[in-house]
């Protein structure tokens, strides 16, 4: 028997925490196996296919393009592999679900669920493309972001609710614009927010100049506190210690779209999807056809 010809699941499921961490230490420590051993999994799996599935980067570890396409087979290789075990009647470890949220949102989990509540859940926070994109290529399972309409088209057939967030100019209590001076913008690199304020500037006419740019939102928190700018943030969120702008040359900012989403066949159960949903939506989850409530 050609031995090249089997690929072990323990591997598979190697190569998909690593890819999900973006680390083999962080992996390593997930499946409780030393960074030899890992680095020994996927030296082996990489010989048997004869390419390489990760480019090590100053950022960690990302897949190649052959890697992606593992990823995307591995994940149906394990699932079918679970549901086989399940026909006997075994009970297999719950795997943890992977909850994507956007940083702004992050302080409103923590209101809603409770250390006990998250005890199989693993968070990341980012931007809403990241979330999407995690969304979409199977390494996030539940996600809280805001959406343009692009980016809503990308995951329509996985929300499973969805509101307007309304949000807000706020400031440090120290702030000062001096009169005729552009206003300074405390900036997200990429972010939907940095669209919105600069966006609702333009349209009135009002200049305004880039004071600080972080994608780091407690960074841009912390330049916020010290009175360099402005940014904004959504209007439910309490800005402690920063106050909310009311300066009558400020304009009033568009709403965003907010989107619940599960990634296409995860079972995500009830309670957590009603627990986010009363959180940030106001009421109980609703589904959609396609997923599972």
């Amino acid at each position: 028997m050609n031995h090249d010809l089997n690929i072990p699941i323990d591997i598979v499921r190697s190569v998909i925490v690593i890819a999900e961490t973006g680390s083999i230490s962080k992996a390593a420590d997930r499946l409780n196996l030393s960074q030899p051993a890992l680095s020994s999994q996927l030296k082996r799996i990489q010989g048997i296919l004869g390419c390489e599935l990760f480019t090590r980067t100053a950022n960690g570890s990302l897949l190649t393009e052959v890697g992606k396409l593992f990823v995307e087979q591995g994940r149906r290789i394990i699932e079918a592999n679970d549901q086989i075990l399940r026909i006997g009647g075994r009970t297999l470890r719950q795997e943890p679900t992977r909850l994507g949220i956007n940083n702004l949102y992050i302080k409103e989990i923590f209101k809603c669920l409770s250390a006990e509540a998250l005890s199989n859940v693993i968070i990341q926070g980012g931007n809403s493309g990241e979330i999407a994109k995690g969304l979409t290529e199977g390494y996030i399972d539940i996600g809280c972001f805001f959406a343009s309409m692009e980016l809503a088209d990308q995951v329509s057939n996985m929300i499973v609710n969805e509101a307007e967030e309304r949000f807000v100019w706020v400031r440090s209590k120290d702030f000062v614009l001096s009169p005729g001076a552009p206003i300074p913008l405390l900036s997200h690199p990429g972010n939907l927010t940095d669209s919105l304020m600069i966006r609702a500037l333009t349209n009135k006419g009002i200049q305004y100049r880039i004071a600080f740019n972080s994608a780091d939102n407690l960074a841009r928190t912390a330049a916020a506190e010290a009175g360099i700018g402005i940014t904004a943030f959504p209007a439910r969120i309490d800005p402690s210690p920063l106050i909310c702008a009311r300066e009558y040359y400020l304009p009033e900012l568009t709403p965003l779209k907010s989107l619940l989403c599960v990634r296409q066949n995860f079972d995500a159960g009830t309670n957590l999807l009603e627990a986010l949903s009363a959180q940030l939506f106001g009421d109980g989850a609703r589904t959609k056809s396609g997923n599972k409530k």
